[in-house]
């Protein structure tokens, strides 16, 4: 029977070098081959993951966590973050010293010049520190932003903007969404507006922003490399992404 393949990007398609693994591409493919749907779904933005998407001969996917969504190379939702809100939050951030990230579907600017903690942060993606831009979140519209701080001052964000969500993904990184954004949530668009009976969807992921995907689907799968939470999310746990993870949960689901 026929499955829709939902992956995540990093710690799962990607390994810890930021690589795709030669067994997991041939994997995917022969998914296909067998007669399942294959989709991307991630935090990244479109312009991050064109390499991917070509390397698998993907044109359907999920981007900024649920906010953008594409269907056979067609944009069919796109949800932008509350002027107003975004506004306010840029202003507690820069009275925090905390940076901000902001991006729509073509590119990312920064808040600030030069930051540690962007440039930690945004390494790991294997891309550059954003170009600064004055009011750039300003004159259009931001499907996602970052702000950057640590563990301990995240809770002021969640107290002071219970109408944002957001969703750590980084030491020093924290993804700014609207309230109800979720991975999970975009794959339920897609399953009603294409008639896709969710038992049939399966996810695989690893991080804080899957567990509404892992949850949502009819059957959730986390990395063994996968945050403790994901992992008690999940109906089955495969192995570490490093270890044929996505390969070995693959062949357990006999979709290959």
């Amino acid at each position: 029977m026929k499955k829709f393949l939902f992956f995540d990007i990093d710690g799962t398609l990607y390994d810890s070098n930021k690589q795709l693994p030669a067994k997991a591409k041939e994997a995917i493919f022969e998914a296909r081959v067998n007669g399942h749907e294959v989709f991307i779904a991630t935090g990244r933005a479109p312009f991050m993951i064109k390499e991917i998407l070509k390397e698998l001969e993907i044109d359907s996917y999920i981007c900024f966590n649920g906010q953008y969504v594409v269907y056979k190379n067609e944009v069919i939702y796109q949800n932008e973050i509350d002027i107003d809100q975004l506004q306010l939050v840029s202003e507690f951030a820069e009275r925090n010293n905390h940076p901000l990230v902001y991006m729509n579907d073509e590119k990312m600017v920064a808040s600030i010049e030069n930051h540690p903690h962007v440039e930690e942060s945004i390494r790991t993606l294997k891309l550059p520190h954003p170009k600064y831009e004055k009011d750039f979140y300003l004159n259009q519209p931001i499907i996602q932003s970052l702000v950057f701080c640590s563990i301990e001052e995240e809770s002021s964000y969640h107290e002071a903007f219970p109408q944002l969500k957001f969703v750590r993904w980084h030491r020093v990184s924290v993804d700014i969404l609207p309230k109800g954004a979720s991975k999970g949530n975009a794959i339920k668009f897609i399953s009603e507006r294409y008639n896709i009976d969710l038992k049939d969807t399966i996810a695989f992921g690893d991080g804080l922003n899957d567990i509404e995907m892992l949850e949502a689907v009819g059957f959730g799968v986390s990395m063994g490399n996968g945050h403790e939470e994901a992992i008690k999310r999940a109906k089955h746990v495969t192995t570490h992404v490093d270890d044929d993870g996505l390969v070995n949960a693959l062949r357990y689901l006999k979709l290959i």
